[in-house]
């Protein structure tokens, strides 16, 4: 069995090899030429005696030696663990000008596992996606019916007021129900709304570092507040917690405006949701 894989993978290196242009790697009997892969060497196979690739067989490396003996040219052919497949014309030559090889993905001549496998995991992955969109999307939907508040965390400016109504703990997920009100006699057009962590340095030179927070999901995030109007909507986050040097930080910017606000909300919350 294993005779025939090998006689089938040359085959098959030789077939492509009659289709297209393939690279040339120099080798020869006295130094090691080193081929670095993208992904672990599974499999590596020259169609010639006079040449011989060596690589890790019991545990798998990313790299591969090639040397040689003097003789007429032949090729090789590496096979990756994620089943990409490489081939190349390999050649002596008695003076070499490169000794290291660095392979990028984008030389692979294919893969060895079939389109049908792919297309039933990338399908599969589509509809694991809507799953859960489909899951968030109905959890928002409940919370927002919910008349359920988790403290007060909130801050106005200038007519404008953000609100953190509640933060929920669901499987994997934190979701914050916000609130924003118009309370001015002008449209709110919204630039962003982030949320961040920021982390107390202590010590003489006192200072913040922010990090920005990329949900997963948003449910009725509005473009625009019109004057006198009320909205609400759920950012769905990846579920994380706070020491009590640190804090989340709800950003709201106005596009082409100055009422923009900060809203801190305790580490207290984020580690005691609802």
């Amino acid at each position: 069995m294993k005779t025939y894989m090998i006689i089938m993978m040359v085959f098959c290196a030789t077939h492509i090899m009659a289709q297209q242009s393939l690279d040339t790697i120099y080798t020869n009997d006295t130094k090691n030429v080193a081929l670095f892969f993208p992904e672990p060497i599974r499999q590596g196979i020259t169609g010639s005696d006079n040449f011989v690739f060596t690589y890790n067989r019991e545990k798998e490396q990313y790299f591969g030696l090639l040397q040689a003996k003097p003789g007429k040219e032949s090729n090789l052919l590496v096979v990756n663990r994620n089943g990409a497949i490489f081939s190349y014309i390999v050649r002596y030559k008695k003076q070499l000008s490169k000794l290291n090889y660095f392979i990028p993905f984008s030389n692979s001549i294919g893969n060895e596992k079939p389109i049908v496998t792919d297309s039933i995991q990338v399908v599969t992955s589509e509809k694991n996606i809507d799953n859960r969109t489909y899951y968030y999307q109905k959890f928002c939907s409940y919370l927002l019916n919910r008349n359920q508040r988790i403290g007060r965390i909130k801050k106005r400016t200038q007519g404008i007021g953000l609100t953190v109504e509640n933060i929920v703990f669901d499987k994997e997920e934190l979701y914050f129900v916000v609130r924003i009100e118009n309370n001015s006699t002008m449209d709110y057009d919204l630039n962003f709304l982030n949320l961040s962590i920021e982390t107390r340095q202590k010590g003489k030179r006192k200072s913040l570092q922010s990090l920005y927070q990329e949900p997963i999901y948003k449910q009725h995030l509005p473009s625009k507040i019109a004057e006198g109007k009320m909205v609400r909507f759920v950012y769905v986050m990846p579920k994380f917690s706070l020491s009590d040097d640190r804090r989340a930080i709800l950003e709201l910017n106005e596009k082409d405006g100055e009422r923009n606000i900060k809203l801190n909300i305790s580490h207290r919350y984020i580690n005691n949701p609802n």
